[in-house]
C-alpha cells in the first residue's frame, strides 16, 4: 500500500489545498475507508467558509462518502475489509446525553459531524467510526451512492416519516439538488406527486423524475392551484427561500404537513389562521441516522432512484464547489478518486 494519500483540506478560510497526507490506523471501533465518491453539499461551506463554531483548521470537508472499508480498527464487528460503505454527516453520538439515552442519536448535542468536527470526504481515504457507517448495495455505485448520504437521506425520510399513505398528493418545491430526488421518491412511494417550480421549461424534467402534475409558480398561485387539486396531504419545501414557504401552507388539506429540509436563514411567515384551521403543521427532517441511510440506499437500489451527477476528479475540487455554490450544478457535484 502506498504510505500517503491525497486530500483537499481548508487550510484557512475560503482556502482549499490539495495536500499528501500520510496514513493512519483506525482506531478502537473505527473502520478506514478508501473513498471511490465524495459529494459536493452546500451545508460543506459552513467547513470551507469557517462558519460552524469553534471549528479548527487544516480541516477537510464532505459528508456524502461512498467507498469500501481497507483497514478494521480494534473491536470492530459486523465489517470486513472490502466491504462497501458509506459515510454521511453523522460520525458518531456520545452516547451519555438525553437524547443518546433515549434513542434520538441524530440530536445527539456533541455528536461527531463528519467534515467538521472530524476529517470528510474529499480525500481518498477517511477514518469514521464503525458505528456511523452505512451499508451499500452491490448495485447501486458509488457515484449515485454519495449524494444519497445527506441529500437522498432528508428527503426519504421527510416523505416516509410524514404518515402519508399510498395514493396522497405529496408536491415537491424546488427541482434542485434535494428536490430532483424527492420527486423520484415521492412517485416510487406511491403518492399523486406535484412539482413546484419557477418557469415552465422545468415542467418536461419534473414530469421526467415523476411529477403528475405540474405548477409553474410565476404562472400561478402554488397554494390555490395546490387547493384546486384537492389540496396537499404534505409539501416538501426544498427551494433555500424562507420567504417562499410560508404561502404554501395555503394549499394544504386539512391535517396536511409543511415539510421543510430546505436551508434558508430567512423567516418563514406564517398566516396563522390557515396554519389552525384544518390543524395544518409544520415540521422538519434532518439527514438521519446511519440505518436511515441504509434504508435510503436500499429503497434507492430497489426502486432505481438516481442522482443527476456532474463528475469532476479530487484535484477539481475548488472547482466543483465553487460551481456548487453558484447553483449552477444540476443537480449534484460529486468527487471521484
Amino acid at each position: 500500500m502506498a504510505i500517503g494519500y491525497r486530500a483537499v483540506e481548508v487550510s484557512a478560510p475560503g482556502q482549499l489545498t490539495l495536500v499528501e497526507r500520510s496514513f493512519v490506523e483506525p482506531g478502537p471501533g473505527q473502520v478506514r475507508i478508501r473513498v471511490e465518491a465524495a459529494g459536493v453539499c452546500h451545508t460543506d461551506s459552513v467547513t470551507v467558509e469557517g462558519t460552524w463554531p469553534g471549528i479548527t483548521f487544516p480541516r477537510v470537508p464532505g459528508h456524502e462518502i461512498a467507498g469500501r472499508i481497507d483497514a478494521l480498527g480494534k473491536g470492530v464487528e459486523g465489517w470486513k475489509v472490502g466491504q462497501r460503505a458509506a459515510l454521511g454527516w453523522f460520525g458518531g453520538d456520545c452516547g451519555q446525553c438525553e437524547a443518546c439515552r433515549r434513542g434520538d442519536i441524530v440530536n445527539c448535542p456533541n455528536q461527531t459531524i463528519t467534515g467538521i468536527t472530524t476529517d470528510g470526504g474529499y480525500a481518498e481515504v477517511v477514518i469514521a467510526e464503525a458505528r456511523a457507517i452505512a451499508a451499500m448495495p452491490d448495485h447501486l455505485s458509488a457515484e449515485d451512492a454519495a449524494p444519497l448520504m445527506c441529500a437522498g437521506t432528508t428527503v426519504y425520510n421527510g416523505l416516509r416519516n410524514a404518515s402519508l399513505r399510498a395514493g396522497d398528493l405529496v408536491a415537491i418545491q424546488g427541482i434542485g439538488g434535494l428536490g430532483h430526488l424527492a420527486l423520484q421518491f415521492a412517485r416510487r412511494m406511491g403518492f399523486h406527486t406535484v412539482a413546484i417550480a419557477r418557469g415552465q421549461e422545468k415542467e418536461e424534467l419534473a414530469r421526467k423524475l415523476g411529477a403528475q402534475d405540474y405548477i409553474d409558480s410565476t404562472a400561478q398561485d402554488p397554494a390555490e392551484a395546490l387547493q384546486k387539486l384537492g389540496g396537499a396531504n404534505a409539501i416538501l419545501a426544498t427551494a433555500s427561500s424562507g420567504k417562499s414557504m410560508g404561502p404554501l401552507v395555503g394549499g394544504l388539506a386539512r391535517r396536511g404537513k409543511l415539510i421543510v429540509v430546505g436551508v434558508s436563514d430567512e423567516p418563514i411567515e406564517v398566516n396563522l389562521i390557515q396554519l389552525l384551521l384544518g390543524t395544518k403543521s409544520i415540521i422538519t427532517e434532518v439527514a438521519g441516522a446511519p440505518i436511515d441511510k441504509e434504508d435510503t440506499l436500499r429503497f434507492s437500489a430497489l426502486q432505481d432512484v438516481r442522482p443527476m451527477l456532474e463528475r469532476m476528479p479530487l484535484e477539481r475540487a475548488p472547482v466543483a464547489y465553487a460551481r456548487m455554490m453558484r447553483n449552477e450544478a444540476r443537480f449534484r457535484m460529486v468527487l471521484t478518486m
